[in-house]
């Protein structure tokens, strides 16, 4: 007798953070729990070139997705980093209300300034962040970043140590629980 063979199908996986449905292939549901999707949001942010990481949660038939990581193309930094600009870089760890993630902070100057303004911008931004992130969620800090909301208040408090022409989350990623 023969044996049947399976055949794989595609099944809707819900992207509630950024209101989309993609489909994934596999020959049932409960294989994809676990799985990692990567999707460009290139389009929707109007050329900010964004990968979002989302890892794949649910239960039988209804998949759903939740974002764990968030990249910034470096092609699209290199293209906003002027001559006669200087550029200031950091990466920490922080605790959230749910979580720990990684932040990794991206700012340009207007004009070329000293290494202590640029400590001064560093600093300033660390600190801001990790007193912001406290009261978040992560699922909220994702959103926020999305719409642009995290960079907007930063670059404003940042504003007073000196103006930037660019603040920007490089990366953002959401670290594994330790046991």
């Amino acid at each position: 007798m023969a044996i049947a063979k399976k055949r794989k199908k595609f099944f809707n996986v819900e992207m509630p953070i950024i209101k989309k449905e993609t489909q994934l292939i596999a020959y049932e549901p409960e294989s994809l729990i676990g799985k990692y999707i990567k999707y460009d949001l290139t389009r929707m942010l109007r050329g900010k070139s964004v990968i979002l990481n989302l890892k794949v949660t649910g239960e039988g038939k209804e998949l759903s997705s939740i974002p764990v990581g968030l990249k910034l193309m470096p092609y699209y930094l290199k293209r906003m980093v002027r001559k006669g600009t200087n550029y200031v870089e950091d990466s920490f760890s922080t605790e959230t209300k749910d979580n720990t993630i990684r932040i990794k902070p991206f700012l340009v100057t207007r004009r070329k300034v000293s290494r202590a303004v640029r400590k001064a911008l560093r600093n300033k931004a660390k600190e801001e962040l990790i007193e912001y992130l406290k009261t978040k969620s992560t699922e909220e800090i994702f959103e926020e970043i999305l719409r642009n909301q995290l960079q907007k208040n930063l670059s404003y408090k940042l504003k007073k140590v000196y103006p930037l022409s660019l603040c920007e989350i490089r990366v953002l990623k959401v670290e594994p629980k330790k046991e």
